[in-house]
């Protein structure tokens, strides 16, 4: 009796579930990805110091505010006035005061305490010091007592 010897086959894989499993991965992280930057205004460009860090823990509320100036495509200011950039437009900083007032309202009828919510103000390196404080004294009389200001961390030199 003859036996027959036969080479191994090459199998190949199905790479349908492996593709599926990527695609799932994917969506995955693309739902889990820190969200900070949508907070982010592009006009604005933060000043860099070395003693910036990120929270030491996460803030339950927080409002932004980006303080900054209108730029050209080259990143060039246009208008010289400060402007604060929101859903609503271009303001400057009194006239957002309003905005300070229907967000304390907000939080209010969430029952949420605006003195328990931090105002996160991202300003242009090149805004006025008098801006970001006229921003405060206008947060503090709609009731918010806690606030941050953000900045880019500056590379030390080694």
């Amino acid at each position: 009796m003859r036996i027959k010897s036969s080479k191994p086959s090459l199998v190949d894989p199905d790479m349908t579930p492996m593709i599926d499993i990527v695609f799932q991965l994917i969506a995955f992280f693309m739902i889990v990805t820190n969200f900070e930057q949508t907070q982010a205004d592009e006009r604005v460009k933060l000043p860099e110091d070395e003693l910036a860090q990120p929270p030491i823990a996460p803030r339950e509320q927080e409002l932004y505010i980006n303080v900054g100036f209108e730029r050209d495509k080259q990143g060039n200011i246009i208008d010289p006035t400060p402007y604060v950039f929101s859903k609503e437009g271009a303001k400057t900083a009194q006239a957002f005061a309003s905005e300070l007032q229907m967000e304390a309202r907000v939080a209010q009828t969430k029952k949420i305490d605006p003195k328990t919510m931090t105002i996160v103000i991202r300003a242009d390196a090149e805004t006025p010091t008098g801006i970001v404080q006229e921003l405060i004294k206008l947060a503090q009389d709609n009731g918010f007592e806690k606030f941050a200001l953000k900045a880019k961390a500056k590379a030390l030199d080694q």
